[in-house]
């Protein structure tokens, strides 16, 4: 009985066994015969992957369509930390970046320090310096020694001479803020040379994990024109890349870091397309289908005029080189900076909006250390962020108050006699004696003492009342982040921790005490000035078109924020008083030199406001008076005099007056003013 049993168990595992067996063999059969030409073609396919088409970045170009900021096709120095053999790294960068150094070549390098010994954190970097700190783990009062040493040990650099380490170190800590990985590659290098890459691929064997990559590269084709309103673009960080969209965004993305390519990020950067590539079993390409399309992004045409934007550079520049050379020690020969801001009146369209120095947005990571060290800040939007006091460039707007709140007539006079008496222990001067002077006659020659007056007795709330509806410490409007200023006030006093006098104000009506404004905001009261009480918003875009320029996807509407329903009487009698101070009609004014023999009748004033070391010039002005097309504003830093800025806005006139540009603008909007 056993041995049957144990016969029977035989026979059933041997009919398994061959009943396997047997459908094993009629599936090799099928798969090698009945279908061995589909599975034939299946082993030849290969597998597919999926990658990503990044989109074209939206282009910037200036009002009349020329490009500022626009996209070219380069090479990129990529390292794949998949083909990058571990434990090596430091040997292959070494190698890298001697080649690169030995073909003219740069490197992306962001690293705070010094690239010599003897070794120091580089100034006006406090964020990257806090930033690196953070990154390592060590104390906010860490000395760069300590700074050094940590990275040498993260990155084993202890077998280097200091000035590899100082590079390795640089090199190796972008690539861990960049979120290098296995998925993520790491550019390296940005816009190499043709003759490069053939040298770099030649030597390919010798550096495992470098690659090259052909891609859109930003560039800024407007030389040193407005540098400070485009911005620039840049990497995304990985403490970035937490706040981002992951659906739209990969680390090894470029993102807006500053002036319109960030504000416009949205608007510019497009969506990315999507592509299947086959692949057969040797690895090759066979078949590449695209089945998202990408779409670029948008273009974003500024009101700003790229000739009359350089002009005023050119011309701050020039104008401050001058007093360099020329004007008396304490009085213009120490200037050292400014800025301009042309506006349209009536539509409130920014043409020009010049800070100077400034640099080049090509040039700018090469230059940026250099840029960072320059103890004039040329890296600073002052025209957006640089809070100056006025001066009597503010006496347009005391006078406006005082005509409509019905204190002054335009016939008023008032005896100046160089002294104001009104209190017996605070008697500020004038610069001159101006006895039965008008109003108007007071704006020409800037007369303090008739401004301390009727500023004293306008009280400082109705001062500022005027103010703010000029848009003097408001809002302009512009799509750009933006200093405030502030108004001088009793609360902005106690604010600071300082006592209001009753002297105050008569110091705030010619646009001293607490009085801080930004060029732009100056240039926005001029053109609210020119045009007799109604303002405008300023802006920048005037619109957004699809990537060929071939529709307008959305424009900027003129629009009319504020309405002072100034009286004939107040605007003529403040206009005549800045057409003197220009020199017309044969009276002697402030600016007369510039502009008294003008083809164009110009209204203007000038400010010399007192700063805690050399007086600043201030200059507004509109032209042509009579029915203005454009108001400018003027500061020069220690400029000293306020006349100093009308050469400035004469080059300004003349390029917008006599060398306009005929192209018209894509789809320019309309006008709300006459």
């Amino acid at each position: 009985m056993k041995n049957s049993a144990t016969f029977r168990r035989v026979v059933i595992l041997a009919c398994t066994v061959a009943a396997v067996l047997c459908l094993f063999t009629l599936k090799l059969i099928k798969m090698q015969i009945v279908e061995a030409d589909e599975y034939s073609a299946m082993a030849d396919k290969g597998i597919t992957r999926e990658q990503t088409v990044k989109a074209a970045r939206g282009e910037i170009v200036d009002r009349y369509g020329r490009p500022l900021s626009a996209n070219e096709s380069g090479f990129n120095v990529v390292l794949d930390r998949a083909f990058l053999p571990r434990g090596r790294e430091n040997e292959i960068i070494l190698r890298l970046t001697e080649m690169l150094s030995a073909s003219g070549e740069g490197w992306i390098d962001n690293l705070p320090i010094t690239k010599s010994a003897p070794y120091a954190f580089l100034e006006e970097r406090e964020s990257d310096i806090a930033r690196l700190k953070s990154f390592l783990e060590v104390n906010s009062y860490a000395s760069v020694e300590d700074v050094m040493g940590w990275l040498i040990s993260r990155y084993k650099l202890e077998e280097y001479p200091p000035e590899q380490q100082r590079t390795l170190m640089a090199i190796r800590y972008e690539m861990d803020r960049r979120g290098f990985s296995i998925t993520i590659p790491y550019t390296f290098s940005e816009n190499v040379s043709v003759s490069t890459v053939m040298k770099l691929e030649e030597n390919s064997f010798t550096l495992p994990g470098m690659d090259i990559s052909e891609s859109a590269i930003r560039r800024y084709v407007s030389g040193e024109a407005a540098p400070h309103l485009i911005g620039q673009v840049g990497p995304i960080y990985a403490e970035e890349y937490t706040l981002l969209d992951k659906n739209e965004y990969a680390l090894d993305d470029v993102i807006g870091k500053s002036g319109i390519e960030k504000a416009f990020e949205s608007e510019l950067r497009g969506k990315n397309g999507k592509r299947q590539i086959t692949l057969n079993s040797a690895g090759d390409v066979i078949e590449v289908t695209e089945t998202v399309a990408p779409i670029p992004g948008s273009t974003i045409v500024l009101t700003i005029d790229k000739e009359l934007q350089l002009v005023a550079q050119q011309a701050l520049e020039a104008e401050i080189l001058y007093l360099n050379a020329t004007a008396p020690e304490g009085e213009g020969k120490e200037a050292c900076a400014g800025a301009a801001v042309a506006i349209n009146n009536k539509t409130g369209e920014i043409l020009a909006c010049a800070t100077w120095p400034g640099y080049d947005l090509e040039t700018y990571r090469q230059d940026y250390d250099t840029l960072a060290a320059d103890e004039r800040n040329p890296l600073f939007n002052r025209a957006l962020d640089g809070v100056y006091a006025a001066g009597s460039i503010y006496k347009p707007s005391v006078a406006t108050a005082g005509l409509m709140e019905g204190l002054i007539t335009p016939s008023t006079t008032y005896d100046c006699l160089g002294i104001y008496t009104y209190w017996d222990d605070y008697q500020p001067k004038c610069l001159g004696y101006h006895p039965g002077y008008n109003v108007s006659n007071a704006l020409r020659v800037s007369c303090n003492i008739f401004f301390y007056d009727l500023g004293r007795r306008l009280g400082i709330d109705t001062i500022n009342e005027y103010s703010t509806m000029f848009g003097l410490g408001q809002p302009t409007g512009i799509e750009l982040p933006e200093s405030l200023g502030h108004l001088a006030s009793p609360e902005y006093s106690e604010s600071h921790g300082q006592e209001w006098h009753p002297g105050n104000v008569v110091q705030a009506a010619i646009g001293q005490s607490d009085n801080g404004f930004t060029p732009l905001q100056m240039a926005t009261y001029a053109a609210t000035l020119a045009n007799g009480g109604v303002r405008m918003s300023s802006h920048l875009v005037k619109s957004i078109n699809t990537y060929g320029m071939d529709r307008v996807i959305e424009e900027t509407k003129p629009e009319a924020v504020v309405d002072m329903h100034l009286t004939e009487d107040a605007v003529q009698a403040v206009r005549t008083g800045m057409r003197w101070a220009s020199g017309r009609d044969g009276m002697a004014g402030t600016s007369g030199f510039v502009f008294a023999n003008y083809p164009i009748d110009v209204a203007s004033k000038t400010g010399t406001p007192e700063t805690h070391q050399f007086p600043n010039s201030t200059y507004i002005c509109y032209a042509p008076s009579d029915d203005p097309e454009i108001a400018v504003a003027v500061v020069i830093e220690k400029g000293w005099h306020g006349y100093t800025g009308a050469p400035v806005a004469k080059a300004i006139f003349d390029q917008y007056f006599f060398h306009k540009q005929e192209v018209q603008a894509p789809q320019s909007p309309g006008t709300l003013l006459p």
